[in-house]
């Protein structure tokens, strides 16, 4: 069973998505929390896999529980919920090592089949939403000349990896772009990660945005 926290201060959204989770067979929904300090004592009693986390709470906030939920070790997925409000919201918890993010109107079909795949280790992003936070990230001046700095060690290669995946492109459409197999682009995601330092796809995809690659197939001069 894949075990969920849904954190959010309105206790109707939770029971709605209690509901929606409830109905799949291999999900159950271990607890709610109505904050941030409450999710993160939640996670520490009901070890869930997958935390579905609002940002915007009174108290302690989604960005804090996330700061704070990421440094456990075997730490579960947290998902941020969003209406996209707030862009700058999500672009900070996914920096902090949110595995993703989902419209808090995303179809039950659909929120149960992602939360499955946050479950498997795998970034859970909204196609739409993605490009929008892509733009909105896109850095100048100081905060690109920090990204570029961020990204100098990455071999040419690499860089044009990290370049599709600012674009928001998959693994398969990187490796059709790059005329390299998929299992190959995978290897370099992989390396990559470890390099900066991240945890996910679309932290990296982010640092492209920021350093200026979308759009380009190679390292900016």
């Amino acid at each position: 069973m894949i075990r969920v926290l849904i954190v959010d201060d309105e206790r109707m959204v939770c029971a709605q998505l209690r509901t929606i989770l409830s109905a799949a067979e291999d999900l159950v929904v271990v607890a709610e929390a109505y904050d941030g300090a409450e999710a993160v004592e939640a996670v520490v009693r009901h070890r869930p896999h997958v935390v579905l986390m609002d940002l915007h709470m009174p108290g302690v906030d989604g960005l804090a529980a996330i700061e704070h939920i990421v440094r456990f070790p075997a730490p579960p997925k947290v998902v941020v919920l969003t209406t996209f409000d707030r862009d700058g919201y999500v672009l900070r918890a996914m920096s902090l090592g949110a595995a993703g993010f989902l419209l808090k109107d995303t179809p039950p079909e659909d929120l149960i089949g992602l939360v499955r795949v946050a479950a498997d280790g795998h970034t859970v992003l909204s196609p739409a939403a993605t490009r929008r936070l892509l733009t909105a990230s896109a850095g100048h001046g100081a905060a690109r000349d920090r990204a570029l700095a961020r990204i100098a060690d990455l071999t040419d290669r690499e860089v044009e990896v990290l370049t599709c995946l600012g674009e928001g492109l998959s693994n398969a459409k990187i490796a059709r772009r790059l005329y390299l197999s998929e299992a190959t682009i995978k290897s370099y995601v992989s390396r990559m990660l470890v390099k900066l330092g991240f945890s996910n796809r679309t932290q990296a995809g982010l640092l492209a945005s920021e350093a200026g690659l979308t759009g380009a197939a190679r390292r900016p001069r």
